[in-house]
């Protein structure tokens, strides 16, 4: 099977800019985070249980991501596995918070990206528990 010369790099580029968006986003960089993203982009958080809420376009998910950065201001995911497939990253995560033994708490989750040219257009998240 002959494969585009292009398409053997596109699980690295996605890689690469998921790896980029999530330095952004774990450095709270909203800016960074959002110019990684597409106009169209979409985002589903993980909350309000059991779907979550889904936010369609930069203006949505811009809000979205600053109302978790100030509510959540020491917010910090540990990357715990990343691969992808074609235009599709998966990265399992740990979300942890709480500076002492009575607030401390973390949840397991994955996030299910699409990528297109280089930027995020779809950043799908799922939580256990």
């Amino acid at each position: 099977m002959n494969e585009e010369p292009g398409r053997k790099q596109m699980p690295e580029l996605a890689r690469t800019t998921v790896r980029r968006f999530q330095d952004a986003f774990n450095g709270h960089d909203l800016e960074g985070v959002m110019g990684l993203m597409t106009e169209d982009c979409v985002f589903e958080n993980t909350f309000p249980p059991p779907d979550g809420l889904r936010y369609e376009g930069t203006a949505a998910v811009r809000a979205a991501f600053a109302e978790f950065f100030a509510s959540s201001p020491r917010a910090h995911f540990e990357v715990e596995e990343i691969f992808a497939a074609g235009d599709r990253v998966v990265q399992r995560w740990v979300y942890r918070w709480g500076s002492d033994e009575q607030e401390r708490g973390h949840v397991r989750g994955v996030d299910l990206f699409r990528v297109r040219e280089g930027k995020v257009a779809e950043k799908l998240s799922y939580v256990k528990g």
